[in-house]
């Protein structure tokens, strides 16, 4: 076989299902819990569709992935073979955030992407009863991608590119290398701000409040403290 290592290994052999390019990131999302293929899709948007449903029936074919019919639309999720990697997904991803670092290049720079994170990952607990609003303005993303609106209401979380026509409750103006490191942990959001990059204005309880709701991605602590003892004597 053209993709074989030929090894009897199971490193060699886990490799060859795990290792292919897209295959960690298609795993990652549904590790996060996309189950359509949308949104998988919209969590690795620069992976083709027609190369994103070959990984996904490779997965399937390995026992890694289940694929269920809801309706006239398809929903994918992780066997128990596929939650077993969670640990080792989750280990990558603070390998990178410790030894890697997220001093990102300009091509590797996505409001889109950062903003899909930012939503699946609010801390839907934080937030007050009442519905919140924050319209999130970049300067510098690409068209089409420089103004999002993140709604919270009723315990759940919705990402809009179009304005959804109520009050907003937060407006966070920032270019998109500020407010991936703030979310990455490479910065505080009081570095930041003082650098210029990000503005938040709104009422100052609402402000206050902000990255309380946001939260983080799941790696900014390892970031953190990354950073911590590199800037340690």
């Amino acid at each position: 076989m053209e993709n074989s290592h030929s090894q009897f290994c199971t490193v060699a052999r886990s490799a060859e299902v795990l290792c292919e390019r897209w295959t960690p990131l298609v795993l990652r999302e549904l590790l996060c819990g996309s189950r359509r293929f949308n949104d998988l899709h919209r969590g690795v948007p620069r992976m083709s569709s027609s190369l994103l449903a070959q990984r996904l029936r490779r997965l399937e074919e390995f026992g890694v992935v289940r694929r269920t019919a809801l309706g006239n639309v398809w929903e994918y999720s992780l066997t128990s073979a596929g939650e077993d990697l969670r640990p080792i997904i989750m280990a990558l991803g603070h390998w990178g955030a410790r030894w890697i670092g997220t001093r990102l290049r300009k091509d590797e720079l996505d409001a889109g992407l950062l903003m899909w994170d930012v939503r699946r990952s609010v801390r839907i607990e934080e937030f007050p009863s009442v519905c919140v609003v924050i319209h999130f303005r970049f300067r510098d993303a690409r068209a089409g991608e420089r103004q999002w609106w993140l709604v919270v209401e009723d315990g759940a979380a919705d990402l809009c590119r179009d304005d959804p026509g109520r009050e907003v409750t937060l407006v966070v103006e920032a270019t998109v290398r500020g407010l991936t490191e703030v979310w990455a942990g490479d910065r505080t959001p009081e570095q930041v701000t003082q650098s210029g990059e990000l503005r938040v204005d709104g009422a100052r309880r609402s402000a206050a409040k902000l990255w309380t709701w946001l939260g983080a991605s799941a790696f900014a602590p390892t970031r953190r403290e990354a950073v911590q003892m590199a800037a340690s004597p």
